[in-house]
């Protein structure tokens, strides 16, 4: 066995433990301790990369016991791209979160942080949907305290929305498992589609029922519609480092969908084969279409960026809906995409606010900030990469959709729905750029009054971290721009050993 897959499971784990323990009161400790966490995440995110690109597919066996009956993690080439992804933005997050003080800001971001990539980590590599609820739970509990970091009354209450709305979510997912094991006997992911596949379709009642409310699970921690009233405000009042790792959150939703929807309940499944991919398919598309006009309608930059990661869902999931190998790589492509251009967005949304303070934030004309020509410079590049214009990847990616979709039934509505939707975010990209970077208004005089966060006579630079941070993100858009070939070879790999379930039962199966 190959005892690095585990790694990234371990690693935060125990790194969460030691600052908990040992450097409770040393925050210049634990953000060492942190940064090298990630760093070496990364190294390992890379070397299960080159692993996985091999095509062979690496099963972990917990105490070497041997699926069904043990617990396994498997690493293939979509588990490992997902991991590299988590763990990329993982380490450009946190140098942000260091460089701009959001860390001290309360009590155990540290510890939490590595907690909430441990769970991360976990539902990407596991092999059995009672873990898969595990680390759900494991990364739900670690956000919530990222959620309310900071501190704040409409934080606060914005937390508590979301603690409730993701308990629902959490019982319903185990009355999910419930039924599939009622009906099954397993929750391994490979016996699962082995013993679905032998349930004749008369019979496949209580399975129907299972398979879809799986999906509902899903849903939520994707936020599709119509179970997505968590996210607005989740996302607009969270701390810009915790929204912009909460970018691959929602990713983790949208993995679940791909991996059980392909393997367990793949389309040629008949129990399932003729009600999931429209219900995914009708919800993407008004997704889609609710993003793109909250973007639009937004007041605050904290809720444009939120409707904008809204949006990039139901562009993403339009594209799984098709559970064909063509919308897979372009469902694959538009994941790493929306991931870094969500997460850019919401870094570039706090620098905005910490110039102009927090109040601020709304969107309306304000003095002039500090190193004015380089925030909008990343804010334009951000809204380029989430509206899906060139030169940039958001474009590749929904050609790479428009062509995907082309011989499905409904393709004149995925179409029309994508390019409308798509001057909609354009002019609401514009029409909130404006405001900012270009309706300035002159300085308030200074005065002898104190002055408040609410409204600074003098706006700061911002630090050099958080600037480099955010770079960091663009410049990846644009390498995914640059070698979209060389990506999309190895998304195309990918696909197609997504869309081969025998391979990955057979070798977490084989031992049996």
């Amino acid at each position: 066995m190959n005892h690095w897959i585990i790694a990234p499971v371990v690693l935060p784990a125990v790194m969460a433990s030691v600052i908990t323990l040992t450097l409770r009161f040393h925050p210049s400790l634990q953000r060492v301790f942190s940064l090298a966490s990630c760093i070496a995440l990364l190294m390992i995110a890379l070397g299960l990369t080159a692993v996985a690109a091999t095509g062979r597919i690496e099963v972990y066996e917990l105490g070497n016991w041997p699926a069904p009956f043990g617990i396994v993690l498997v690493l293939d080439r979509l588990s490992a791209l997902m991991v590299l992804i988590t763990a990329a933005l993982a380490l450009v997050v946190l140098l942000y979160a260091t460089g701009s003080g959001w860390d001290q800001r309360g009590n155990n971001f540290h510890a939490l942080y590595q907690f909430q990539l441990m769970g991360i980590f976990g539902a990407f590599l596991t092999g059995d949907a009672f873990n898969l609820f595990v680390f759900f739970e494991v990364l739900l509990i670690a956000s919530y305290g990222l959620m309310i970091h900071g501190g704040g009354r409409r934080r606060l209450r914005a937390g508590v929305q979301y603690v409730i709305y993701n308990l629902l979510g959490s019982t319903l997912f185990l009355f999910a498992l419930g039924t599939l094991y009622a009906v099954t006997g397993t929750l391994n992911m490979a016996d699962l589609a082995e013993r679905a596949a032998d349930i004749p379709v008369g019979d496949s009642g209580l399975l129907r029922v299972g398979a879809v409310l799986l999906l509902l699970v899903f849903a939520i921690k994707a936020a599709l519609l119509p179970l997505h009233f968590w996210l607005p405000e989740t996302y607009a009042e969270a701390p810009a480092p915790v929204a912009a790792l909460f970018a691959v959150m929602t990713k983790v939703g949208a993995y679940a969908i791909l991996r059980m929807y392909t393997l367990v309940f793949g389309p040629e499944l008949g129990a399932t084969a003729d009600i999931i991919a429209p219900l995914i398919l009708f919800a993407a598309l008004v997704t889609l279409a609710v993003g793109m006009i909250g973007i639009l309608g937004a007041r605050r930059l904290g809720r444009l960026a939120a409707f904008a990661a809204i949006a990039s869902m139901g562009t993403l999931l339009i594209a799984i809906s098709g559970f064909r190998p063509e919308t897979t790589v372009a469902a694959i492509y538009y994941m790493i995409h929306s991931t870094l251009a969500g997460a850019l967005l919401f870094l570039v949304v706090d620098l905005v606010r910490m110039q102009r303070g927090e109040a601020r934030g709304a969107l309306i004309p304000a003095p002039r900030m500090a190193q004015q020509g380089l925030v909008a410079a990343l804010f334009f590049g951000a809204a380029i990469a989430s509206a899906g214009m060139p030169p940039l990847s958001g474009f590749i990616g929904k050609l790479l959709i428009l062509d995907a979709v082309r011989d499905m039934p409904q393709v004149w509505l995925i179409w029309s729905v994508i390019l409308i939707t798509s001057l909609v975010g354009i002019l609401g990209f514009a029409q909130a750029g404006s405001i900012v970077f270009w309706k300035t208004v002159p300085a308030e005089p200074p005065t002898d009054e104190p002055e408040t966060d609410a409204a600074p006579a003098t706006t700061p630079r911002a630090a050099a971290l958080p600037l480099v941070a955010s770079f960091i993100l663009l410049a990846g858009i644009t390498a995914l721009s640059v070698f979209a070939g060389p990506v999309t070879g190895f998304v195309e790999a990918t696909a197609d050993q997504i869309h081969t379930p025998s391979g990955y039962i057979n070798a977490v199966l084989g031992q049996r």
